[in-house]
């Protein structure tokens, strides 16, 4: 597939015209509003996002001749954690010193008033409100997406940096026919051996795109990275996720014990190539994927040609999840009832001394 170098995805007839698309936001409460001046530089024009951690603001760059910026603002209560500070520490260090056309840019900015980070301003939609739109994507146009993200991916991991959080929410497919690899919050730098937990988001991943060795709470490498873009894939080819369930517990239990479907069973329009490299992407045993992104880069760019080794014909179906006593339902209903009967029984302990003091 020919595409030149400044419009990677103009072949790919999913992503051609593709809008500028965000979600409604709700701005109450967000610690800016529309004309707002950001430390004397950024001034606020809308609110992009808000999640549980933080607000993603559109700004221009006074500084900077009026460019569009992209600025992301913790919520207050976070900025005093030590863990979520060093953990947006990391994601800007990180950035920074990523310079790709597939990578988000980060902008650095001096004499903060407050913890924020500046990024170019992204015109398009993300994977993720793509496959809401059109699910499956034709097989060339997801195997090319697919490529673009390796070569992302090799760049990162030559620079010793880890993703561990690929997924169709944090893959920007761009209105000028390009990509990009965004947040960096549970990103590791080779060089440490830091991990960080902030709430109830931990560095493991996101549960429908997880590596085993993450669900196992195993340190993660470039394969790990390889094994969330397999899974990515895969839902691009079919329309799924891997392993579906309504418990995660079983979800997580089905990627450790089993393999997923065989992609072609979902889609019979998958040719078996592209079946093949799913598959190997998604192998369990971490040295039996590809051992570089350049290397399932190189199978993605030539995906006619891959040798059929018959993965689909030996896929393992998972083991039944058992629930451990902890995630039993009578044992959380007594977990949750406990305290309310401790709390009235001393309640009652207490009027009964009261009254006997009388």
């Amino acid at each position: 597939m020919k595409t030149n170098d400044t419009c990677p995805l103009e072949q790919v007839a999913s992503c051609k015209n593709v809008p500028e698309h965000h979600e409604p936001v709700d701005t109450a409460g967000a610690p800016f509003q529309p004309g707002h001046i950001l430390d004397g530089r950024f001034k606020i024009l809308e609110v992009l996002s808000r999640s549980g951690m933080g607000t993603i603001f559109k700004a221009e760059d006074l500084e900077n001749s009026n460019q569009l910026v992209a600025i992301k603002v913790p919520h207050l209560e976070y900025e005093s954690d030590p863990n979520f500070f060093s953990r947006f520490q990391r994601e800007e260090k990180i950035g920074l010193e990523l310079s790709h056309r597939f990578v988000l840019k980060f902008i650095p900015v001096e004499n903060k008033s407050r913890p924020y980070l500046v990024t170019e301003y992204l015109k398009g939609c993300t994977l993720e409100h793509l496959l809401k739109a059109m699910r499956p994507l034709p097989e060339k146009d997801a195997i090319k997406i697919s490529s673009l993200i390796c070569e992302a991916l090799g760049y990162m991991h030559d620079n010793g940096v880890i993703h561990r959080d690929l997924k169709p929410q944090n893959v920007m497919i761009c209105c000028d026919g390009t990509i990009r690899i965004m947040d960096f919050g549970i990103a590791r730098d080779v060089a440490s051996r830091r991990i960080t937990h902030v709430g109830n988001t931990s560095s493991m991943g996101t549960p429908d795109y997880m590596a085993p060795e993450q669900v196992k709470g195993k340190r993660a490498d470039k394969r790990t990275d390889i094994y969330n873009l397999g899974a990515v894939l895969y839902e691009m080819l079919t329309g799924v996720v891997p392993f579906q369930d309504e418990n995660p517990w079983a979800a997580l239990n089905a990627r450790v014990t089993g393999d997923p479907v065989a992609p072609r069973k979902l889609n019979p329009d998958i040719s078996a190539q592209a079946e093949e490299v799913v598959l190997r992407a998604m192998q369990r045993d971490c040295d039996e994927r590809y051992p570089s992104a350049a290397a399932m880069k190189a199978e993605l760019d030539t995906v006619a040609h891959v040798r059929v080794t018959g993965l689909a014909d030996r896929l393992i179906s998972p083991a039944p999840w058992q629930p451990g006593l902890l995630q039993r339902p009578w044992v959380l209903a007594l977990a949750m009832i406990g305290p309310v009967v401790v709390g009235i029984a001393i309640l009652l302990v207490l009027l009964l001394h009261g009254h006997a003091s009388r």
